[in-house]
């Protein structure tokens, strides 16, 4: 056989399969999820030509093939992990880093503050960080946070959560709202636009509009910025309504520098991914880092808002616009 076509993560899925019994507890150990497991198995045997587990109703068991197989994996497998130990121990630490692709004001105000964390739990893990706009087809990173709409795609989409959009502005701005006349509040200052590719400039504040119930708004004026993190830096200056995902300025919202003057969030069908390509979802670190990500997010998501967000109004959420796939804002 030709070692070229050797399908080395499948064969590490079977042999967690086959050790533990079960496709379940074979994906909790891998870190990766149960149908991607089950998928390299089956692409195993479809490969080999032969099934390699009787699949019962209430239990697994290796058939002939899969009974003569799994021993010579694992056996293969404990000589490799001992060999690199032994070059580690004698050389020094694995220097390859993984490649992380985000959004800029993602990496800015979210991934960056919060690295530390990951560091402390796995400091042999080594990182690179790029905030560059990514190509779909681009394979340079090993994993990338894209903000995108849904959609079909050759990766691996884990969800992180669905954007909504609520006007965020220095509190001495929104001091002087008033709820019962929104589109007055909103002709009297700036509105700050971020730059969505395939959209008009205006297309986020026209939702916003809609929603908010005040047609006639004017929407084409103020200023556009390329990333959600410069149009929420001119608000912070004391000018300008930027309409952005409060999750992602959580720490200027909890400090007071920023208020959400009224109640209103925007679903705009955009979300942040997590995306990974299929081949890639076997390399120990990218199944570290994916389920951490995945683990820190959802315990983000749960905190509860600050009170300064808006003068005690709810904030309903987490959203925003920055870099996507193929070229959003970032």
């Amino acid at each position: 056989m030709d070692r070229r076509w050797l399908p080395l993560n499948a064969l590490r899925a079977f042999e967690a399969v086959g050790k533990a019994k079960s496709f379940t507890a074979a994906a909790q150990t891998l870190l990766v999820s149960q149908s991607a497991v089950s998928r390299h198995v089956i692409g195993l045997e479809d490969f080999l030509g032969v099934p390699l587990f009787e699949r019962r109703r209430s239990s697994l068991v290796l058939t002939e093939a899969g009974a003569r197989l799994l021993p010579v994996v694992s056996k293969a497998f404990d000589r490799i992990d001992e060999q690199l130990d032994e070059i580690v121990r004698e050389r020094g630490t694995p220097r390859r880093a993984l490649r992380v692709n985000l959004p800029a004001t993602f990496a800015h105000q979210l991934a960056v503050p919060i690295l530390k964390d990951f560091r402390a739990e796995f400091p042999d893990i080594a990182i690179d960080i790029d905030t560059l706009p990514t190509l779909g087809g681009d394979r340079d990173a090993d994993v990338a946070v894209v903000f995108s709409e849904p959609k079909v795609t050759d990766r691996v989409l884990d969800l992180l959560w669905m954007v909504r959009l609520t006007v965020l502005c220095h509190p001495d701005i929104a001091a002087k709202a008033d709820p019962a006349d929104i589109g007055g509040f909103l002709a009297a200052h700036d509105l700050l636009h971020v730059r969505l590719d395939g959209h008009p400039r205006t297309y986020l504040w026209d939702m916003f509009i809609r929603q908010a119930g005040c047609p006639g708004a004017r929407t084409d004026r103020g200023l556009v910025f390329d990333t959600a993190q410069l149009s929420v830096q001119y608000a912070l200056s004391g000018e300008g309504l930027a309409l952005v995902d409060p999750h992602l300025f959580r720490a200027e919202i909890d400090a007071g520098r920023l208020v959400a003057p009224f109640d209103i969030a925007v679903d705009d069908g955009y979300g942040y991914y997590l995306a990974i390509h299929p081949d890639d979802l076997g390399t120990t670190q990218v199944a570290v880092f994916r389920s951490w990500l995945i683990r820190r997010f959802a315990h983000e998501r749960a905190l509860p808002q600050s009170g300064h967000a808006a003068r005690g109004h709810g904030l309903a959420a987490i959203g925003d616009d920055d870099g996507p796939q193929p070229r959003l804002p970032s």
